[in-house]
């Protein structure tokens, strides 16, 4: 997927196992933020940092949401242990991580990456960590954002 392309619609199962399908929220700027694994320093790291920063997200309008391989039992963990606001979506077959460009070095796992979808279901910004050692910027993220608000 690239931008300016149409994004493939997909529907994964939420932390508290609910579905979650992207056409859903059609009309409405959705960030999808890829990482590789519950609590793992970086990914913890990240994720916090986007609970850290959930104020200026929630302010934008945006849907943002988290997507890792892990199962949904596993994000219930991490989202409570950690407080996180955001739903955590689960993609154990990495058919959305794949579908999306966010394949992985790491077997099994997504790689760390960033999805902007505009509300006319566009994809506005896709950014793959080149090194997954490494988190997006929350302000790259938000910039991001509030340019196709």
């Amino acid at each position: 997927m690239k931008v300016a392309q149409t994004a493939s619609d997909f529907a994964l199962k939420d932390s508290d196992g609910n579905d979650w399908q992207l056409s859903d929220h059609r009309g409405r700027t959705v960030v999808l933020i890829f990482y590789p694994a519950d609590n793992s320093p970086v990914c913890t790291a990240q994720l916090c940092s986007v609970r850290d920063h959930w104020t200026e997200y929630k302010a934008t309008g945006a849907e943002v949401v988290g997507i890792s391989t892990d199962s949904v039992e596993s994000h219930k963990g991490f989202a409570e242990k950690n407080t996180l606001p955001l739903k955590l979506l689960s993609d154990p077959d990495r058919k959305v991580s794949e579908m999306y460009g966010m394949k992985s070095w790491l077997p099994g796992r997504s790689a760390r990456g960033v999805v902007v979808i505009d509300k006319e279901g566009k994809i506005a910004y896709h950014k793959v960590q080149a090194v997954s050692l490494f988190r997006p910027a929350d302000e790259d993220v938000l910039a991001a954002i509030r340019k196709v608000n």
